[in-house]
C-alpha cells in the first residue's frame, strides 16, 4: 500500500507544542503502514491545486492564522470533496466559520481577529479560558465521535480561549451540522458532517494527550480514514 498523505494547514511553529506532536502522532496512529505528512503554510494553501489529492487534511491549532482564507479554502476543499478532514481547537473553529459562510450564507467573523467589524462574531471568547486546561466532554450516542471515542463523559486536554457562539448552534444544526459533544453547560466541543467519510473537529487537542507509546482515538480514526483511502 502507498503511504497516506496527510495535509498539515496552518503556520508551523516551534513554540506551539502541538505541531511537533501531531506527525508523530500520525506515525503511530498509522501503526505499520506509512503517512507522508505535508506542512503546508496557511499562505500557500490558497494556491496549492492538488490540496484535494490528499488523503487527509489536518486544520491544525495556531489560531489567528496569518492567512485566514487559505485555512477556509483547505476546509472547503475537504468538505467538498470528500477528503477525510480533522480540525482541532483553531481548526474546529475554522470549520465551523466556513460552513457558517459558506453554507449557511451567513455574515460572521471570529471575534479572536475580526477582519470585518461590521460582521456578527460566530467564534467569540470563551467564558473561560481552556489554555492548558483539562475538562470534561460529554460525547453524544448515535455519532460518529461516539464511535471513535465511546458516548458519555470523557476528559480532554485544551489549549484554546474561543469557540462557537450557541446563538448559531441551532442554525448550523439545520443546515447539516451534528454537534456531537459538548461541556456540562451545553456547549459545543465537537462537531462533526453526515454523509461525509470522515469529518469531524474538536476544540479541544487530542495531539496533546498522545504520548510516544500512545494516540489518541480520534488521530486513530482520521488515520484510518486517510489510509482507507490510499489505492494499492
Amino acid at each position: 500500500m502507498k503511504p497516506a498523505r496527510i495535509a498539515l494547514i496552518g503556520d508551523r511553529s516551534p513554540h506551539v507544542l502541538a505541531h511537533s506532536r501531531i506527525p508523530d502522532a500520525l506515525r503511530r496512529a498509522a501503526g505499520d503502514h506509512e503517512v507522508d505528512v505535508y506542512w503546508i503554510a496557511s499562505t500557500d494553501a490558497s494556491r496549492l491545486t492538488g490540496l484535494a489529492g490528499f488523503d487527509g487534511i489536518w486544520v491544525v491549532p495556531g489560531s489567528p492564522y496569518a492567512d485566514r482564507d487559505g485555512v477556509l479554502h483547505a476546509v472547503t476543499v475537504a468538505r467538498t470533496a470528500g477528503v477525510p478532514f480533522l480540525g482541532t481547537c483553531g481548526g474546529f473553529q475554522h470549520a465551523l466559520l466556513e460552513y457558517a459562510r459558506s453554507v449557511c450564507g451567513l455574515d460572521v467573523e471570529h471575534a479572536e481577529e475580526p477582519l470585518d467589524p461590521d460582521a456578527e462574531p460566530l467564534i467569540v471568547a470563551l467564558r473561560c479560558s481552556l489554555v492548558g486546561e483539562e475538562a470534561d466532554v460529554i460525547v453524544s450516542p448515535g455519532t460518529r465521535a461516539a464511535q471513535v471515542l465511546g458516548a458519555g463523559r470523557r476528559v480532554e486536554r485544551f489549549f484554546c480561549s474561543y469557540g462557537l457562539d450557541d446563538r448559531f448552534r441551532a442554525r448550523l444544526e439545520a443546515a447539516g451540522l451534528v454537534f456531537s459533544a459538548v461541556d456540562d453547560e451545553g456547549t459545543a466541543r465537537m462537531v462533526e458532517l453526515p454523509g461525509h467519510p470522515f469529518f469531524l473537529g474538536s476544540l479541544f487537542q487530542p495531539e496533546l494527550s498522545s504520548d510516544p507509546h500512545w494516540a489518541h482515538p480520534l488521530i486513530h480514526a482520521f488515520t484510518d480514514a486517510a489510509l482507507a483511502g490510499v489505492r494499492v
